[in-house]
């Protein structure tokens, strides 16, 4: 389907705001013991002047202040030359997007009730001042126009409108996301937020009730904090950790006993032992869980289960489908009672509620209710849309254009399917910041855009299309430990271990029609048809399937008659593989055998990869229906859905194969991250997801990349294409 001219226009115009506007960003930084005013300029990629300008308490040449909190002009460009845009222009492109999206953007706000007049200070934020007053940058913008194409600076006077105050919902957080931690002597806000890997200011989001203006804490309060990560995966190797309590008179030595880990161990596992001058009574400290396995006993012989707060015997045994003696034989610690972070081993052919993921036993989580609506993801999109190429006052070379180049139709389509995710998440609570860039189809350009861009606090890039751009946008995001999601790249040949390819290999959907066939054959005849550019294909058939017949083509490319009604079976099913990229080839094989099909003769026929050449006008769709035409596919087809509805009513026009991609790619990509807040980690908890029309199951090579694991099996029936699930 090809997206319509007002869909082509919409997204234009989206892309021109997302990658035209250059509005100065802020973030903070705390000085770290050691910090020098250079190396805080290299960590975040800007000048020391740039820093300079925002605080003016620094001066060059001298110390800093450790825990001096730092304002930093976020896309700065100190290498290689700035673009400046026409403060005209973006002030046309700020003023249309308002008029396109209007009443989207702030769907259901209300007139306000009045305004308050607000003089800028120096060092005052647009974010700030709308934090301030509650109300959204873009109310701000809206009635001070001005902010579309200047900056904010000291002595403006704003318009900030009020609006009725609603009472807000209160804010549910999943129990088994978060935990109480109660404030231990001489522990101080910073300490504990950074202990359990958040902000200051995440930690006030969560305690309300925590003073605004000073930092006071009594010993014994409760907090809510996230719950720290009990365990991680690396290379096949499961450590977990799990809570303890000092008692009176606790020495290292005695630690060191009894968990079988060294004092420099627990110290760097628990930095409250530093802050407050050794161990003290009372400290709840993370010790890190000795297996105690024997060689005979790995990830090749058993599963592995943590067990989580509140967990009975009842509901463990139902879970995983064992009894509770059964699970003793395995666990002789169980005889000292259940308890919290017990990791438990399982057999490893054991199938019950859960998801098996690198030996590791993962509870279904469901995506949509374990959104923490604390995380705001940032995301980058790099995709060709060569809009150096692409007159956009000429809507009818646009077109043309977008038809006759498979880059542009190809990222129109992802884009336009993300930005749905996007507004799906924003429904859902979840803010999401978005960058887009043009890449032209240069790897130059590609690299240039990523050196000059600060990615300190991106969530993840989404792009590039070709596999040379993202080694290099990987290989640059690696610095940064952010990751890359390639949404049709199948795979690479360097290390890239911050890699997401979203598209399943051709090798991974060979393997699950392989698998399909194994589990549903009986006594089947298996007769292998390949051409001679496929002969690696037939070799893989014949050692999955000893004693398969193989008909050969002649040199006009078809098939000897007498051979192929020799071959098949009037006794059993036959099951016929045709591997081939010739469409002419597909066309004469679908026919003769549909033409031996009768009371007696029954055809199905298969292939491990469905080309273009199976698609061609040539191929009649009645004889593949005939034949129950059944491939691997990484994608399904997408009825009238939510999705479909919503692009509708965005673009005026149906999605495409990769609008619907697209959505899915960054649908998933956004509840992961409002999930864990890190892409990497959530992979690692996470099972196989499946949204509109595709489905992931990422899974990490060692030293390499994660790899999406997951695909269809489709078939033809009755003249329609169907998802076989049998």
């Amino acid at each position: 389907m090809k997206l319509t001219t007002k869909a082509i226009c919409m997204t234009m115009l989206l892309l021109l705001v997302g990658v035209g506007a250059v509005a100065q960003k802020f973030t903070t930084h705390s000085v770290k013991k050691g910090e020098t005013l250079e190396s805080i300029a290299k960590q975040y990629k800007v000048s020391e002047l740039g820093i300079l300008k925002y605080n003016k308490e620094v001066k060059k040449g001298q110390p800093i202040s450790t825990n001096t909190i730092l304002v930093i002009p976020m896309g700065e460009t100190p290498q290689g030359p700035v673009v400046q845009k026409d403060a005209e222009e973006e002030s046309r492109i700020g003023a249309l997007l308002e008029k396109m999206q209007g009443e989207d953007v702030e769907k259901g706000r209300p007139d306000p009730v009045g305004f308050i007049s607000h003089r800028t200070r120096r060092r005052e934020t647009l974010y700030g001042i709308a934090k301030k007053y509650q109300v959204s940058e873009n109310d701000i913008k809206r009635y001070n126009r001005e902010l579309y194409s200047v900056q904010l600076k000291k002595g403006m006077t704003l318009k900030i409108p009020k609006y009725r105050k609603e009472r807000e919902p209160e804010v549910e957080y999943l129990e088994e996301d978060f935990e109480i931690h109660s404030v231990q002597p001489k522990e101080t806000r910073w300490s504990i937020a950074y202990r359990y890997g958040i902000t200051l200011d995440s930690l006030l989001v969560l305690n309300p009730d925590l003073s605004k203006t000073t930092d006071y804490l009594a010993t014994g309060q409760e907090l809510l904090v996230p719950k720290l990560i009990k365990g991680k995966i690396k290379n096949q190797q499961t450590q977990l950790y799990t809570s303890y309590t000092v008692p009176p008179k606790q020495t290292f030595y005695s630690l060191e006993k009894k968990f079988g880990v060294t004092a420099e161990e627990i110290v760097k596992l628990n930095p409250q032992i530093s802050e407050r001058g050794g161990l003290k009574e009372g400290m709840v400290l993370q010790i890190p869980v000795k297996s105690g396995l024997t060689n005979a006993v790995n990830t090749e012989n058993y599963n592995f289960y943590e067990v989580k707060p509140k967990q009975t015997e009842f509901s463990l045994t139902r879970k995983l489908g064992l009894t509770y003696r059964e699970l003793l034989e395995l666990n002789p610690d169980l005889k000292n009672g259940l308890k919290a972070g017990m990791i438990l081993k399982l057999p490893k052919d054991q199938t019950g509620n859960f998801e098996v993921k690198n030996a590791l036993i993962l509870d279904r989580i469901n995506m949509v209710d374990s959104i923490n609506p604390l995380y705001s993801p940032k995301l980058m999109f790099l995709l060709p849309f060569r809009l150096d190429r692409l007159n956009l006052n000429d809507t009818v070379s646009v077109t043309n254009a977008i038809q006759k180049r498979k880059d542009v139709r190809y990222s129109l389509g992802l884009y336009s399917g993300a930005l749905i995710a996007i507004d799906s998440l924003a429904k859902l609570g979840v803010s999401v910041e978005v960058k887009t860039y043009d890449t032209e189809l240069s790897r130059n350009r590609t690299k240039a855009i990523v050196q000059r861009e600060n990615l300190h606090g991106v969530s993840a890039i989404f792009g590039p299309l070709d596999p040379e751009s993202v080694k290099e946008v990987a290989l640059q995001a690696a610095n940064y430990k952010v990751p890359v999601v390639a949404p049709l790249a199948e795979g690479s040949d360097l290390s890239l271990s911050n890699v997401f390819f979203a598209l399943p290999s051709r090798a991974v959907m060979q393997d699950q029609l392989l698998d399909y066939v194994s589990n549903n054959r009986t006594d089947q005849k298996i007769i292998v048809i390949a051409d001679s550019q496929n002969k690696n294909t037939e070799a893989t058939l014949l050692r999955k399937f000893p004693g398969a017949t193989t008909l050969t083509l002649k040199e006009d490319r078809t098939l000897n008659i007498d051979q192929i009604s020799a071959s098949l079976s009037d006794k059993t099913e036959n099951f016929v593989f045709l591997e081939t990229n010739q469409a002419n080839v597909v066309h004469h094989v679908a026919s003769l055998l549909n033409s031996f099909i009768s009371d007696k003769v029954t055809i199905r026929l298969f292939t491990t990869n469905k080309n273009v050449a199976f698609d061609n006008e040539v191929v009649s769709y009645s004889h593949m229906s005939n034949l129950r035409f059944t491939y691997p596919s990484a994608s399904r087809e997408v009825g009238n859905n939510s999705f479909t509805r919503a692009y509708r009513a965005k673009f005026g026009a149906e999605p495409d194969m990769y609008a619907v991609r697209g959505f899915d790619i960054a649908y998933d990509l956004l509840l992961k991250l409002a999930y864990k807040n890190n892409l990497m980690d959530a992979s690692k908890l996470i099972g196989g997801t499946e949204y509109t029309g595709n489905k992931f199951d990422y899974v990490q090579k060692i030293n390499s990349g994660y790899f999406n694991n997951a695909a269809y099996i489709m078939g033809f029936q009755d003249m329609k294409v169907v998802e076989i699930t049998e």
